[in-house]
């Protein structure tokens, strides 16, 4: 049975291991989203100082077009977050699925071993009882 726990804690770890991941993830394109929030209302507000909200006038402001860019890194970057996340979260389901496939094993080894002790216990009373009745119909 030690192998059997040790397969489970080991399951367990995983199981830990790939939760860990996805929240990870969720943070980080919560954090994405976060800072692409903040470009957004500094771009707007360059664009109002500025008078200029067409990036394509050649007066717009630099810093309004860097931050555009960097605003849209940001954007692409939880997109392909995103993907990692739904690969990571089917991982962590898979992972969980094993961890109980193992605990399910694990839980009918011990039934089977408490009913095979009771068994045992059951068929040593009865020939206790036995005993006695033979005991006590002799004497």
């Amino acid at each position: 049975m030690k192998s059997r726990d040790t397969l489970i804690r080991l399951k367990k770890f995983q199981v830990d291991e790939k939760r860990r991941k996805v929240m990870q993830i969720e943070g980080m394109i919560a954090e994405f989203d976060r800072m692409a929030a903040d470009l957004d209302r500094e771009i707007l507000a360059e664009q109002e100082r500025a008078g200029i909200h067409d990036p394509a006038h050649f007066a717009y402001p630099t810093y309004a077009k860097a931050a555009l860019n960097r605003r849209d890194n940001l954007k692409r970057s939880a997109d392909d977050l995103k993907g990692q996340l739904e690969d990571a979260r089917g991982a962590l389901a898979e992972a969980f699925e094993e961890l109980k496939k193992v605990e399910l094993l694990d839980e009918r080894d011990q039934m089977r071993e408490r009913a095979g002790e009771q068994m045992r216990e059951q068929a040593e009373l009865d020939r206790i009882g036995l005993m006695r009745h033979r005991d006590g119909v002799g004497a």
